[in-house]
């Protein structure tokens, strides 16, 4: 049997509020290493409050996306981070790709 894929929509379901809390906690776990994550937080809460607004179909996220990918360096996972931190870029880069798919 194939597995189905997961879209953008069942992402935003799953994944947005642990990413709410995740971006959150990685700001104060890896800030003063990784200064990067407080942009990471504020460019998610953006999402979440256009998603929030104007719906998961109606959002324009591709600019909030492209800086994130600029800030994390295309989600590239530093050696020396929690898997908390790990899965916050996962579960991003999950949902850029689906949202571009």
């Amino acid at each position: 049997m194939l597995e189905q894929t997961a879209t953008f929509k069942d992402i935003v379901e799953k994944d947005f509020s642990t990413l709410d809390l995740y971006t959150t906690a990685i700001t104060r776990a890896h800030g003063k290493n990784h200064p990067e994550v407080f942009e990471v937080r504020e460019v998610f809460e953006v999402m979440k409050l256009k998603i929030e607004t104007e719906g998961i179909k109606d959002s324009n996220l591709e600019p909030e996306f492209a800086q994130l990918r600029n800030i994390t360096n295309n989600y590239y996972i530093p050696e020396d981070v929690c898997e908390t931190f790990e899965g916050v870029y996962n579960m991003l880069a999950e949902a850029d790709k689906e949202y571009h798919s």
